[in-house]
C-alpha cells in the first residue's frame, strides 16, 4: 500500500487506501492484520487507521477479532444476494426522487459521465468504464438529496468488487452494460421518474442475476436469485 501523507484529509486517504487494498486483494480474504502493522505500512498513526477499519467493518469488509486484530472477510453468494436486495430497495426510489429534484448542473454531469462511459467501452477500457459507471450511479443517489445514501451504496458496491467478480466479457459486453445505463439516462432526461426507476430496477436486477449465476457456475435462469420481495415489487 502507498504511504499516506499527513493532511487535513488524512482520514479519507486512509479509508481509500485500505478499501483499495481489500478490493484488489493486496489484503487477501481471510488474512489477519494488526492496526499497528497497517499503520506502519501506510506511514500514519493508528487512530485514523482504526477509524477507517471501523467504517470498513460496518460495510462488512473486515471484522475485528478480540485481542487478535482485523480479519479481511470474503463475500459469499448469500452476501451478493443481500447486497443487490439492498441496492434495489435504495437505488430504485432514490432514482425516482432524483428525477424530480435534478438540477441543470447534475443533468449536464450525467450526460458527460455517460459519454465517458461510452468512450471507455468503445476503447475496451473496462477499468475506466467501471469508474464512470460508479460515478453515474453516485450522481443519481446524490441528486436524491441523501449524501449518506450515496456513501452507503458505494460501500455495497465495494463488497461486490472485493469478491473480484464482474459481468464484463463474461455474461455481457461492455456495450451491453452501457446500454442498460442509456435506458436509465433516457428516462431521466425525459423527466419520467417512474420510467427511470423501472429502468434502474431492471439494470440492478439483471446484474444480480448474472453475477450470482456466474458465481454458482450455472446459466442465468437456472439459478434462483433470492432478493426477497424486492424483485417483484412494483417501482
Amino acid at each position: 500500500m502507498k504511504q499516506v501523507r499527513q493532511s487535513s484529509s488524512v482520514n479519507a486517504q486512509v479509508l481509500d487506501a485500505l478499501r483499495a487494498a481489500v478490493i484488489t486483494g493486496e489484503l487477501p480474504p481471510g488474512t489477519l492484520h494488526s492496526v499497528a502493522t497497517l499503520a506502519g505500512q501506510l506511514g500514519i498513526s493508528r487512530t485514523p487507521v482504526r477509524e477507517a477499519l471501523i467504517k470498513l467493518a460496518q460495510q462488512g469488509m473486515v471484522r475485528f477479532e478480540r485481542n487478535r486484530g482485523v480479519r479481511i472477510l470474503q463475500t459469499s453468494l448469500h452476501d451478493l444476494e443481500e447486497v443487490f436486495a439492498l441496492r434495489l430497495l435504495l437505488e430504485v426510489p432514490a432514482t425516482r426522487r432524483a428525477v424530480k429534484l435534478l438540477s441543470a448542473t447534475t443533468t449536464r454531469e450525467l450526460r458527460q459521465v455517460f459519454a465517458a462511459m461510452e468512450k471507455a467501452a468503445a476503447a475496451d477500457d473496462e477499468f475506466r468504464m467501471w469508474e464512470h459507471d460508479r460515478r453515474f450511479h453516485r450522481l443519481l443517489l446524490e441528486a436524491s438529496g441523501n449524501g449518506r445514501l450515496a456513501e452507503y451504496v458505494d460501500g455495497l458496491r465495494d463488497m461486490v468488487l472485493r469478491r473480484g467478480v464482474s459481468t464484463a466479457r463474461q455474461s455481457r459486453t461492455l456495450e451491453g452494460i452501457v446500454a442498460e445505463h442509456r435506458a436509465v439516462l433516457d428516462r431521466v432526461l425525459a423527466g419520467d421518474a417512474d420510467g427511470a426507476a423501472e429502468a434502474m430496477r431492471a439494470h440492478i436486477l439483471h446484474t444480480a442475476e448474472l453475477l450470482v449465476a456466474q458465481e454458482a457456475g450455472d446459466d442465468v435462469g437456472a439459478v434462483d436469485v433470492d432478493l426477497g420481495w424486492t424483485s417483484s415489487e412494483p417501482s
